[in-house]
């Protein structure tokens, strides 16, 4: 199913700041007394501005033997396909984040399951956490930041053009899971620079 394309750029909120958002002062950059590492000081009205890691949210989204994956009309990654996540937001819980992502993305209407992967991207200041999720049936209508949404089998996964290792990292992870036959919580670290996509193997005829 395909949305209207749209021309939709995401601008991240600024690391450093400039002016301090409690008095509009401008803003040192120091290590303040008692601490060990660099932060944006006020040395008008004495606030410290502490910058934490983003928390990215996201749902494998199955029906039957197939998964669901987004085609981004966004940037970063405008055209590369993704499973269904975003930030968080205040006041929501991970699960309740992953749930809504997925129904902003792809319009989709899941039952959530389980957490399944939780992979820290430190060059990046970011952690992505996927939930399991099941499809209550196959109709979805994806939402502006998507350019369409498709339901895949394993063999047709388009491996070379996702668009995060933290999506090509979870898929690879769920598949070997369910040839398993059990599903478990998984966490790694996603290190700076390219990580190849292995090809899905042909079987021989």
């Amino acid at each position: 199913m395909t949305a209207s394309p749209r021309a939709l750029t995401y601008f991240p909120a600024p690391r450093s700041q400039r002016y301090c958002s409690q008095c509009g002062s401008l803003l040192t950059r120091r290590i303040p007394e008692d601490d060990n590492r660099e932060r944006d000081v006020c040395d008008h009205c004495g606030a410290i501005h502490y910058q934490n890691p983003r928390m990215v949210l996201g749902t494998i989204p199955v029906w039957e033997k197939q998964v669901l994956l987004c085609r981004r009309a966004i940037e970063p990654r405008h055209g590369y396909w993704t499973l269904p996540a975003g930030f968080m937001e205040l006041g929501e819980t991970t699960a309740q984040g992953a749930a809504r992502e997925t129904q902003e993305e792809a319009g989709a209407r899941i039952e959530m399951g389980p957490l399944f992967a939780v992979l820290d991207i430190p060059h990046v200041d970011q952690v992505h956490i996927f939930y399991l999720a099941r499809l209550t049936d196959p109709e979805f209508e994806p939402g502006p930041e998507s350019l369409e949404a498709r339901l895949f089998d394993e063999n047709d996964m388009p491996w070379d053009d996702l668009a995060f290792r933290s999506v090509s990292t979870t898929l690879k992870l769920f598949f070997a899971d369910r040839e398993r036959g059990t599903f478990q919580v998984h966490s790694d670290t996603l290190l700076r620079g390219p990580e190849p996509v292995p090809a899905i193997p042909t079987p021989a005829p």
